[in-house]
């Protein structure tokens, strides 16, 4: 996923291991349905979806966020109620 801050997110839970557990279940509820169909075979969002969601959460176009953003948006979605 473009946008997506992977090398501070990895220096985010070096630092707080605790947020590993909450991001990789935030990152699995945002998942493309039938992912194991389509190359390639990974259970990440579709890019239309991911800059939509980007957009509407932060009003930004280009579907970028900082790590600060991702670990609150995370954990805010793992407290939800439900699925998906």
């Amino acid at each position: 996923m473009r946008g997506l801050p992977v090398r501070g997110l990895v220096e985010h839970v070096r630092h707080h291991p605790g947020d590993g557990v909450v991001l990789a279940r935030a990152g699995w509820r945002l998942r493309r349905r039938g992912w194991w169909r389509r190359w390639p075979f990974l259970p990440v969002p579709d890019r239309s979806y991911w800059r939509f969601r980007v957009a509407t959460a932060t009003g930004r176009e280009d579907g970028r966020l900082g790590v600060d953003e991702v670990v609150r948006a995370a954990r805010w979605s793992v407290s939800q109620k439900g699925r998906r």
